[in-house]
C-alpha cells in the first residue's frame, strides 16, 4: 500500500483562477482537502498546480516536459481550450490554434503524461460563457460557438485516449437551473468568461470528489 502520492493540474486560467482569491479557487481548495483529508491517515499527497493564465495547448507541450513529465505525477488533471479557440484581431479570422492542431496537441499531452507514469488522468471540458452576442473580427462566429467546438473535440480526445472524461459544460454548468443560480452568477462580470466566486464553488464540488476516489484507490494499491 502506498503512502505518498502526486497530483498535477495542468491548464489554463481556469485552474489558476482570476480576480479571485488564491484561496476560493478550485484547485486550491482540492489541494487543502486532499491535505486534510489524507494527512489525518499518515499518508502524503503532493499537489502542484502546473497552469498558466492565456496558454494554450500549443504553449502547454513546449513546458510539459519540466511542469509534468520531469515530476511523474501519479494523477493529472488537464484542461485547456479556452484560449486556443479564440481569435484575435491580429491573425485576421485564425483562431489562436486551429481546431485540428488543437485536438492532436491535447491527445499529444496526454500520451505524454501516461508515458511518464500517471496512472489516472482526467481531462475537463469548459464551461459555457455569455459572450455568445459579438463575433469575432472577420469571422461569422462568437467566442462562445468557438467554444462549443471545441469542448467537442476535447471529448472526441477523452475518448480517444481512454482518459476519464470530466465534462463540465453538459454536467454541471447546463443544469445549473437545478442548482437555483444562473450563469451570470458564475462568471466574471468584468468579462463574462472567467469563474466567480460561485463559479469556482461549482467546480470544486463537482471534481474535487472525483480527484479523492481516485486517491484512494491508488494508495490502496
Amino acid at each position: 500500500m502506498k503512502n505518498h502520492l502526486k497530483v498535477t493540474f495542468f491548464g489554463d486560467s481556469i485552474c489558476t483562477g482570476q480576480h479571485v482569491a488564491i484561496h476560493q479557487g478550485w484547485v486550491t481548495r482540492s489541494s487543502a482537502s486532499l491535505a486534510r483529508k489524507f494527512s489525518k491517515e499518515n499518508q502524503e499527497i503532493v499537489v502542484t498546480n502546473s497552469s498558466v493564465n492565456g496558454r494554450t495547448t500549443r504553449q502547454a507541450l513546449e513546458t510539459i516536459s519540466y511542469e509534468v513529465q520531469s515530476h511523474a505525477p501519479d494523477i493529472v488533471i488537464v484542461q485547456f481550450g479556452m484560449n486556443d479557440c479564440n481569435y484575435w484581431k491580429t491573425d485576421k479570422g485564425l483562431p489562436r490554434v486551429s481546431y485540428d492542431s488543437f485536438t492532436a496537441n491535447l491527445t499529444e499531452i496526454i500520451n505524454r503524461i501516461l508515458h511518464f507514469g500517471a496512472q489516472k488522468v482526467f481531462i475537463n471540458t469548459n464551461h459555457p460563457t455569455l459572450l455568445n452576442k459579438v463575433k469575432f473580427p472577420n469571422t461569422k462566429i462568437t467566442y462562445q460557438q468557438s467554444n462549443n467546438h471545441y469542448n467537442e473535440g476535447i471529448r472526441s480526445v477523452a475518448h480517444n485516449t481512454q482518459v476519464e472524461l470530466n465534462d463540465v459544460e453538459t454536467d454541471i454548468f447546463k443544469k445549473i437551473e437545478q442548482k437555483k443560480c444562473s450563469l451570470d452568477e458564475l462568471l466574471l462580470p468584468s468579462d463574462l468568461l472567467h469563474l466567480s466566486k460561485k463559479g469556482h464553488d461549482l467546480y470544486y464540488t463537482f471534481i474535487y470528489p472525483k480527484i479523492e476516489n481516485a486517491v484512494r484507490d491508488l494508495l490502496s494499491k
